[in-house]
């Protein structure tokens, strides 16, 4: 009797966690509802226009909603962590316990990689460890509340928060790397004599906290909304006009290198996790294998060639050529123990 009642319960819990994932994050009630309005109108769903458009539609509002509430949460949060009570947090903790603190403080920051670097080099200017700074570099923009949510949304709680995970051990890893291998000469030398220009933040009240917020949401959107669109547009010509066997060709089970390739395709690009996740949704939908995917959207995020060049300016050669192999071969060893895992996770 208290097997049956327990086995029942299980299931009372599966069904809700289904329905949470299904209606509210990935929000299929609104694709059905976006369906019979196309289809009202006189349009083919199952043609390839009718298609894609429904796809557009859907996964644009979609992201988008999940995106301003996200921002929102994620702000608010923010707003109890300027960078001086940052600076202030991570100089209480040394060894590993730096990076890992770096790498979770990471996942409360901006979303791009772009816009982690100026507080990556105030946090070096204020004469943080190297591999600190490094750690909260890499887990900025791979790894934060919003991409765990989204993803959750696509893949599933499992893949959300194995990705989650896998990018905070890179993180720490890199961190912890370069820190090992003494790179301090390789930073240039305006950022080591700086000294620290951040202007500690009054405490803030709560009316004061959710205006910031409000505030972001309307800024990260302005600056994320295009990005969105040309991600949701890419997914949506991948989902309904190349052929299956192209993506299974090149990123499927029958190509080796698939990791090695999806990652190369990834670094040139620029954008953030919420422009990306359309193109991965698309491409796991047509047979790419699950570690190729991870492994595009964190080339796309960590290594953008515009973040490489804006990172430059802040370290040299040696030191900027030691973050991408460190990242690109995390992101690569990743991608491979996706695919061999990737059964266990779906």
């Amino acid at each position: 009797m208290c097997k049956w009642i327990g086995g029942f319960f299980l299931q009372i819990i599966i069904s809700i966690l289904n329905f949470f994932q299904d209606q509210v994050l990935g929000m299929k009630w609104l694709n059905a509802v976006i369906g019979s309005g196309l289809s009202a109108v006189g349009l083919d769903l199952e043609s390839k226009v009718g298609a894609s458009i429904q796809f557009f539609i859907y996964d644009t509002i979609k992201i988008t909603v999940l995106l301003c509430v996200l921002i929102y949460l994620i702000s608010y949060i923010q707003s109890y962590f300027p960078p001086e009570r940052s600076k202030q947090i991570l100089g209480r903790f040394h060894g590993v316990g730096a990076n890992i603190a770096a790498a979770l403080l990471g996942t409360v920051t901006p979303f791009c990689s772009c816009s982690s670097i100026p507080l990556f080099i105030g946090f070096t200017s204020a004469g943080l460890p190297l591999g600190v700074t490094f750690s909260f570099l890499i887990s900025s923009p791979m790894v934060d509340l919003g991409s765990l949510v989204l993803l959750m949304s696509i893949f599933g709680s499992k893949i959300a928060a194995v990705y989650v995970l896998v990018g905070l051990v890179i993180a720490v890893a890199g961190g912890t790397i370069i820190e090992k291998l003494h790179m301090e000469k390789h930073v240039e030398q305006y950022i080591k004599t700086a000294g620290s220009v951040d202007i500690e933040a009054p405490d803030l009240t709560k009316k004061e906290r959710l205006k910031f917020a409000l505030e972001q949401v309307s800024a990260t959107f302005k600056k994320v909304f295009p990005y969105i669109l040309v991600g949701v547009g890419i997914g949506a010509f991948i989902h309904n006009w190349i052929p299956q066997t192209w993506i299974e060709t090149a990123l499927g089970s029958s190509n080796p290198f698939s990791v090695i390739l999806a990652t190369l395709v990834g670094v040139p690009m620029y954008a953030d996790i919420f422009g990306t996740i359309p193109v991965a949704e698309a491409l796991f939908a047509k047979g790419a294998q699950l570690g190729a995917i991870l492994s595009f959207m964190m080339a796309v995020t960590t290594l953008s060639l515009p973040s490489l060049i804006m990172l430059r300016k802040a370290v040299k050669p040696k030191l900027l050529a030691l973050f991408i192999g460190i990242c690109a071969g995390g992101i690569i060893i990743v991608g491979y123990l996706f695919n061999i895992f990737h059964y266990f996770l779906v």
